[in-house]
């Protein structure tokens, strides 16, 4: 049986706007669900000056309700700045699309999550975060679980790649259970880095693999 999507849900998912990536992004997030599947990556462009979005691209691999909500998403914040884009709530999204059946709405949170990273992985680079919590294994852990490992769509800590993750002295040394020669690992060490280098306490982060 179909779902009852509305007709504005509909047109953004077979029209979606502002799809496709940044080159040389600002900032930029990747947010997945392994409870559905469903990825999304958000990436921004930002006035230095006025500290508002002055272009805004998405990618999703996932539901209907997940690419119309990136959509309307990217609508809603651009020319924001990023403080007012931090507010942009799931249910604002839905409400501007019609409304999205109950049971796709972990789906569409995911477009939010992806706009509240991008901004985050922007205020990090620039020194802007309000919060500066020590970088700790459990910090590094939290943010490896937004890593995807994309043979299979699943976050590499779910999927027990990370064989090891040692921090000292502001330098984290991450062991990913992996052939150095598979061709996901210049992806996963390009994601690893860009969760973990820019956290204020961060000097250098190390990706190697060795395949057990």
């Amino acid at each position: 049986m179909p779902l009852p999507y509305s007709e504005l849900v509909m047109e953004h998912f077979q029209h979606p706007h502002n799809v496709g990536r940044i080159e040389n992004p600002d900032a930029k997030a990747i947010e997945g669900s392994p409870a559905c599947g469903d990825m999304v990556a958000v990436y921004l462009q930002v006035d230095p000056n006025t500290l508002s979005i002055t272009d805004i691209k998405f990618e999703s691999y996932g539901c209907a309700s997940n690419i119309a909500t990136g959509s309307i998403i990217t609508d809603m914040a651009i020319g924001k700045t990023l403080e007012e884009a931090k507010q942009i709530t799931w249910k604002q999204a839905s409400d501007a699309l019609g409304g999205l059946p109950p049971i796709k709405t972990h789906c569409s949170v995911l477009a939010v999550d992806g706009l509240r990273a991008a901004i985050q992985n922007y205020e990090e680079k620039h020194g802007l975060a309000a919060e500066k919590e020590p970088t700790t294994l459990e910090v590094v852990q939290r943010r490896l679980k937004h890593v995807m490992n994309p043979a299979v769509g699943l976050d590499i800590i779910r999927t027990k790649l990370v064989k090891s993750v040692d921090i000292a002295d502001g330098v984290i040394r991450i062991v990913i259970d992996m052939e150095p020669d598979n061709q996901f690992a210049g992806n996963i060490r390009e994601e690893i880095t860009e969760k973990l280098a820019h956290l204020w306490d961060v000097v250098s982060v190390s990706v190697e693999f060795e395949s057990s």
